[in-house]
Formats: C-alpha cells, structure tokens, sequence
C-alpha cells in the first residue's frame, strides 16, 4: 500500500479528511435515503452557561430525512484537546446512519475535566434529541481520531460523566476510538506540569475505569512502529485488561504502514462494517 506522506498536523491527528456539511437534503442514489442537516445546535443551554459554552458548545447533525430507527454516530474532533472544530468526515456521509458533530471547549482556555464534560454534554443532547429527528436512542455509537477518540472511551468506561445528565453509558451502541489515548491525556498531564513522555493513569484515563459491562468496543491504532508516542501499546493493553476483566466485545485492529495521520481514513472501513453490525440498522445498505 502507497503511504502518502502527511503534513506535520496531520501526523499529529489534527486534520481529518471531510466534507462540507449542506444545508439542503442531500441524496446519496442508489437507493439510499436523502440526507439534512440541523446545525449549530446549543447543547449546553443551561441557565449558568458561560458565553465560552454558549460559543463553543455546538454540534450539527447530518441525518436522513425520510428513514425511521438509523443508528447514530457521534463524531469527536481531535486536535490534542487544544484545537480542531467539528466536521463530518466525507467517508461517514451517506452510510445509512446519522452523524453529530461536536465542538467542545479546549485547553488552554478550560482545564480537565471541562472538555469531557462538554463531550458528555453533547452526547446526551443526541440520546435525549435524536428520536425527534427519527433516530434511535439505542442505536448511538461513540468515535472521534485521536483526542476525539480518548473523549469518546472516557465516556464510554467512566460512567459518571454521562449519569450527571441522566444518560446511563451503558446504553451506547459501541465506542469506537481511533487512536485515542487509554492513559491520561497527554494535554492533562501537561496542565499538571509532565511531559508528554511521562506516562499516567488516573481517574482521567480510559485505562483506569476497565469494566466488564462497557458497550461493545472496537479499538482502531495506526502501526505500532509509526504511531504517536506509544499509542498502538497502550490500546493493546486496553484490549488485554479489558479482556482479562471478562468483557466480551473489545476488539483491536492495526493498520500496519499507516501513521497517526494516515490512519484516519482506512479506519471507516473499519468502523462503518462495526455500525452496521451492531445496530442492523433499517437504513444500512
């Protein structure tokens, strides 16, 4: 496979592949339904909102108009949780399946936990809006590349964050990060002092909330050779811990000859089939 060379954000997992979102419905032919798009929606509208969240605490949803029941896909920006903006990867348009999304509050602006609880904000919105776009609840998945996809496994394991919103973690479809970081965050260990190269699990770790009831989990890292500061290793000790705790749907693949860039887009070959089997959702082609 010919490895295209990637530019220096993209090695790091800060430009993803996508498509401009649309205002009017769009049509995927072949038989596959038409899409819209609601967007620029305020999912944190709480009367002590702040003007930084009432800014930044927005998602779009790209949905198909005229099916009942899609499963949902919930879209999480990377950017080391200190940049990036919402966008729909063009790959996960017309799949038969809705996408969200998010944008959240970055570092330096905000500190940790502040940008895992807008995420989980923004993942309750879906669960408790969705049925009025015609999507199913209990069909939501969780996936975001790199930063996204360590906000994506935070609230997937550490079931607190989506409870304050009364949404119980338990019922995601499947959480599926690209490349996300299983240990503390390389950005939250930077605003506690440490280098990045000083590993940490804590309660702000995916690694550290390991449960055998977690939603189904398929773990997506580019080679474990060309990977960001070790993050084939630490999902593969995600995948064995998880095991080993007895639950019984975590999955890991590697993309082998593909960096921390390059990854992204192989992997909706990946995630899209994940979908489909998970929810056998009305809409899937």
């Amino acid at each position: 496979m010919k490895i295209p060379f990637p530019t220096f954000a993209a090695l790091l997992g800060f430009l993803v592949p996508c498509l401009p979102l649309s205002a009017a419905p769009e049509s995927a032919g072949n038989g596959q339904p038409d899409y819209q798009t609601a967007g620029n929606i305020l999912y944190r509208a709480e009367p002590e909102a702040t003007d930084s969240m009432k800014t930044a605490c927005r998602l779009d949803l790209y949905y198909p108009g005229d099916t009942k029941d899609y499963a949902t896909v919930i879209w999480i920006h990377g950017g080391g949780l200190t940049e990036g903006s919402r966008s729909i990867p063009g790959k996960l348009k017309n799949q038969g399946f809705a996408v969200a999304t998010i944008d959240y509050r970055l570092s330096p602006a905000v500190k940790s936990p502040a940008y895992v609880e807008d995420a989980a904000a923004a993942v309750a919105w879906v669960f408790k809006n969705i049925g009025r776009f015609g999507g199913s609840p209990d069909r939501i998945f969780l996936t975001g590349h790199s930063a996204g996809g360590y906000l994506a496994m935070m609230l997937g394991l550490d079931k607190h964050y989506l409870a304050a919103h009364g949404v119980d973690a338990d019922r995601i479809a499947g959480l599926i990060p690209l490349s996300g970081q299983a240990i503390t965050h390389f950005t939250v260990r930077k605003e506690r002092g440490m280098s990045d190269k000083q590993p940490l699990i804590d309660e702000m770790a995916p690694l550290y909330h390991v449960r055998p009831d977690a939603p189904p989990m398929l773990l997506v890292t580019g080679d474990r050779d060309l990977e960001l500061l070790g993050r084939y290793e630490e999902n593969a000790y995600l995948w064995r811990m998880m095991k080993i705790a007895g639950h019984k749907a975590t999955e890991i693949q590697e993309l082998k000859g593909m960096n921390h860039g390059a990854m992204v887009e192989p992997s909706f070959d990946l995630l899209i089939p994940f979908v489909h089997a998970h929810t056998k959702s009305p809409a899937a082609p």
